[in-house]
């Protein structure tokens, strides 16, 4: 039988919503509190982003409850920006949630991730509620040609391509957020490490001047900003990119982790950069 979005609704309180698949802690306090307390936080917020495991089943439906949540808190304010889709898709999305075109229109010619389900509820419920959805992400392709070519090759680009972009040249990160690359890539970045480091900064500044555009458009508006973990854990990456498109913008990040002992925190591993972390029960199987 088919679940519909009404029913899914039903059954948060028995999946996300459930004390045996996650935990939240504010990190301040490095207390335990609840989903709520996070929308009673974003009464003086802009942004919460939400940095996510892609395969994470719990966080998945973590996603869908903070999106009602907000809806129900701030009706009328609230825009889901996401990762999953790429600013030229913006269009395509507009056309679905305007009721245009078919959804098997929306997962092929906007290129939908494979693994749409597990965000499909979201765009559903903002389709049904009547709440914009971002686009956020950079092209792929320019993504690519950037590690291949570097973030100078972007300025070959037409007039319409950079209309996609953040306005050029890209301002790379350094620091914190740079030292975590380097970790990540095992202590080296050479030029090819360089270059995929610059493909970073352009998703980052992608989703961060996304975000900043549409917080400009729309004073007062409570923008959740779904996105891979690495994104935006620390406040770093798209965080730290929205902060320079948009300086005045208030900014609340989750981290979440998917952990095989989620009852016994090790605070020593989680940066208090964090506004919150959200460990979700790792034992459950993943989404794919």
């Amino acid at each position: 039988m088919k679940i519909t979005l009404n029913i899914l609704l039903l059954l948060l309180p028995f999946l996300a919503m459930s004390q045996d698949n996650y935990k939240v802690y504010k990190t301040a306090s490095q207390k335990q509190v609840s989903l709520d307390d996070i929308m009673n936080d974003m009464n003086k917020a802009d942004v919460l982003f939400y940095g996510e495991e892609h395969n994470d089943s719990v966080g998945h439906t973590i996603e869908l409850a903070l999106l009602n949540k907000l809806i129900q808190k701030f009706p009328k304010k609230v825009a889901l920006s996401l990762e999953m889709f790429e600013t030229d898709t913006q269009p395509i999305l507009n056309e679905y949630l305007s009721g245009l075109i078919r959804e098997k229109n929306l997962i092929s010619d906007a290129r939908a991730w494979p693994n749409y389900k597990d965000y499909r509820p979201m765009v559903e419920l903002s389709k049904e509620k009547g709440i914009p959805v971002i686009a956020a992400n950079a092209p792929g392709r320019y993504t690519n040609r950037v590690t291949r070519l570097g973030l100078n090759s972007l300025q070959q680009l037409d007039a319409t391509a950079k209309g996609w972009l953040p306005p050029l040249p890209i301002d790379t990160a350094t620091g914190t957020y740079y030292q975590k690359f380097v970790d990540i890539m095992g202590g080296h970045a050479g030029m090819g490490g360089m270059q995929i480091y610059q493909s970073q900064n352009l998703w980052d500044a992608t989703m961060g001047w996304s975000v900043a555009k549409y917080i400009k458009d729309h004073p007062g508006s409570k923008v959740l900003q779904i996105n891979g973990g690495f994104h935006s854990e620390e406040k770093l990456g798209a965080a730290a990119q929205l902060k320079k498109y948009a300086p005045k913008a208030s900014v609340l990040n989750i981290a979440v982790f998917a952990v095989e002992d989620f009852n016994h925190i090790d605070w020593s591993k989680y940066s208090k950069s964090n506004d919150y972390i959200i460990v979700t029960n790792g034992r459950l199987a993943k989404s794919f």
